[in-house]
């Protein structure tokens, strides 16, 4: 028997089709057009968020100045691992750009307490510093570069940066923090900043760019901010990058508890502010012996002393050091 023709096959379908339709009447047509219309809506409408959150780095470029990441965080706090020579090193050859407002200032602050800190290992003249290097200081320009990564707003800094860079060919390294912004910023933001960074370091390979996380705001680990911050964290690692881990600094006291977990925010404070892990390891130990006063806007000097060990830390590490201790 000869195969029934495909023409006939299509409108025996069709017809069954309408046929069904038929008998779903009028209430199950608009039902159904109902139920299209609510799907586009709700597609449209997930498709609208990712624009706005998940916006990631695909199709751009990402540069890589070395081989690998450098990441600065609580585990490089213990500055007489620092070999002498590194430090030098990077007093003599770099020349720094830094962008900061109030909560930014802990890191300089700390520099100068540092500087006059009689116990600092291998003296504290060694970690001398002012704009311009002047007198065998480190070269580090605060305040060189107006604002944070968030003030005025979360774009201007990047030609801020280049306006400076363009004008001051000798700065090899340049570094930028947060104020409270990270806590409020979608994904969209840091992908913003990213990019933004990226765009920097590809116009200007000769000089280091060094990334920030945000500081601490007692949201803990499941907090935006910790959320953001891991992923500065994470594109650094993947991508080779420079990072500076403000947040992780001061997650830790010098022992190495950890007090993310319990709520810690950029005043030490934590278990919903009852208690401060930087005024209980200040009066368990020796002021001008095993700390050292200095300023440290919205929190305490042992926050500020962390973050100065960090910072030549990471200054020995741009200036050639590879990081080895042993």
């Amino acid at each position: 028997m000869d195969a029934e023709p495909r023409y006939k096959i299509w409108l025996n379908k069709e017809t069954k089709m309408l046929m069904r339709l038929g008998k779903m009447g009028t209430n199950g047509i608009i039902a159904l057009v109902l139920a299209a219309l609510l799907f586009f809506v709700i597609a449209g409408y997930v498709w609208i968020k990712s624009q706005d959150e998940t916006r990631s780095l695909e199709g751009e470029i990402i540069y890589s100045g070395q081989s690998q990441s450098i990441i600065v965080n609580h585990e490089n706090t213990h500055l007489a691992l620092v070999p002498k020579s590194a430090i030098e090193r990077a007093g003599s050859n770099l020349h720094i750009a830094y962008g900061h407002t109030s909560h930014g200032s802990q890191i300089t602050d700390g520099m100068t307490g540092l500087s006059h800190f009689s116990t600092a290992p291998y003296g504290s003249s060694l970690y001398s510093w002012n704009d311009g290097g002047t007198g065998g200081a480190l070269d580090l320009r605060d305040g060189a570069l107006s604002g944070d990564l968030g003030s005025p707003d979360r774009t201007s800094w990047a030609d801020r940066t280049r306006t400076y860079l363009d004008a001051h060919r000798d700065v090899n390294v340049v570094m930028w923090s947060w104020c409270g912004q990270v806590s409020e910023a979608k994904e969209s933001h840091i992908n913003t900043y990213l990019s933004l960074m990226n765009k920097l370091e590809s116009e200007y390979p000769d000089v280091k760019f060094v990334y920030m996380t945000g500081h601490l705001d007692g949201t803990g680990v499941s907090g935006n901010l910790n959320i953001r911050n891991e992923q500065i964290r994470n594109y650094c690692r993947l991508n080779n990058k420079i990072l500076f881990d403000f947040a992780d600094i001061e997650s830790y006291d010098p022992d190495g508890n950890y007090y993310l977990d319990r709520g810690a925010d950029d005043g030490c404070y934590y278990n919903d502010g009852s208690q401060n892990w930087a005024i209980d390891w200040q009066n368990s130990h020796r002021k001008g012996t095993d700390w050292y006063e200095c300023s440290s806007a919205h929190s305490e000097p042992l926050n500020a002393n962390q973050k100065a060990y960090a910072a030549w830390w990471l200054w020995a590490r741009l200036a050639g050091w590879d990081g080895n201790t042993r």
